[in-house]
């Protein structure tokens, strides 16, 4: 498959991020933000200072991996049946987890081997007072990734992210949200991580059973990172990410500017599939206007007609009102 280019950026700063990166809601790679971290200086010089770094802030408390054979190359992904998935969980000490990353490097089929998104503060108490950035509020907990040459398949994030690269090189493909259709969703009940993946491997991409990949494939965009550099993956946009070296480790902040007290979208989305796909076509199609125009507001406000008194449910969602609504769900599922 051959991507287009991710735009790149440099020298960026906070009020240009929040006032044009962010808006703009597109990808962007930023070169070198993080270039005078200590922890990517000492990778820069070797893996074994990189890993020696990290390991001054490491504790014996064990943390959750994941490990898969061999066989699989690297890519953590579904058992050919779809039902389940082709790697084991299980919990490690930091320091042996680390020491096999140096010790397997120069293998040429190793255990694939990853810690993911485990909160930095507790995984690396003060690492992230020695490793900052201020693109993103103080108050978002970075977490950290680490493994050796893995593959993670083409997923989504309900979160906009901001990634950092630590040690190693890493290689993200990016897609548009509005390629859901061409990119063939795995089992929404069984996924590797909590949001859906695309069935689909971009690198080796199966045409003849995933025909419409290929229109994905025409906006499909890339960037390869190398240490101290930063990727923007703004919500929702499906990326699927490559660790190119034996040894790396990743950075990444996540949030969610949405209100946080009006529930989780995903719910509904469950609640439609359970609800509404299942109908007649016709009825759908009554639906498919109402969340139109009632939802997605492609028209405008769609209350603007009515007093403010009136709009209810159409207007501002106060916590009371919210607190209502959510009481008057739960009745309803309790009596469905």
């Amino acid at each position: 498959m051959t991507a287009h280019p991710l735009p790149e950026i440099t020298g960026i700063d906070r009020r240009t991020f929040d006032t044009e990166i962010r808006p703009a809601g597109r990808p962007v790679v930023l070169r070198g933000i993080a270039r005078d971290w200590p922890a990517v200086q000492a990778a820069q010089r070797s893996a074994e200072e990189g890993i020696g770094y990290l390991r001054q802030f490491s504790h014996a408390e064990p943390v959750a991996a994941i490990l898969g054979e061999p066989s699989i190359g690297g890519r953590f992904f579904y058992t050919p049946d779809l039902g389940a998935m082709n790697f084991m969980r299980g919990q490690t000490p930091l320091d042996p987890f680390l020491e096999r990353l140096l010790r397997d490097r120069d293998r040429a089929e190793p255990f694939a081997m990853a810690i993911q998104s485990v909160p930095l503060p507790q995984l690396l108490p003060g690492f992230t007072q020695a490793n900052t950035t201020d693109l993103v509020a103080a108050e978002v907990v970075p977490r950290i990734w680490l493994g050796n040459a893995i593959r993670v398949a083409t997923h989504y994030d309900l979160m906009e992210n901001v990634g950092v690269v630590v040690m190693g090189r890493r290689r993200f493909t990016l897609f548009p949200p509005d390629q859901v259709g061409n990119l063939y969703m795995g089992p929404l009940e069984l996924t590797p991580a909590g949001t859906p993946v695309s069935l689909v491997d971009p690198d080796a991409p199966d045409l003849a059973r995933f025909p419409r990949f290929a229109e994905a494939a025409k906006v499909a965009q890339t960037a390869t990172l190398m240490p101290g550099d930063a990727i923007y993956i703004p919500f929702h946009w499906w990326h699927a990410v490559e660790s190119l070296d034996p040894v790396n480790a990743f950075v990444n902040y996540w949030w969610n500017p949405a209100r946080a007290d009006l529930g989780n979208p995903y719910d509904a989305l469950l609640h439609a599939l359970l609800t509404i796909a299942p109908l007649p076509a016709d009825q759908r199609d009554a639906f498919r206007a109402m969340f139109e125009h009632l939802v997605f507001r492609g028209e405008g406000d769609p209350a603007a007609h009515l007093p403010e008194a009136a709009k209810g449910v159409l207007g501002t969602i106060h916590p009371a009102a919210a607190a209502r609504i959510r009481a008057t769900l739960r009745d309803s599922l309790a009596r469905s």
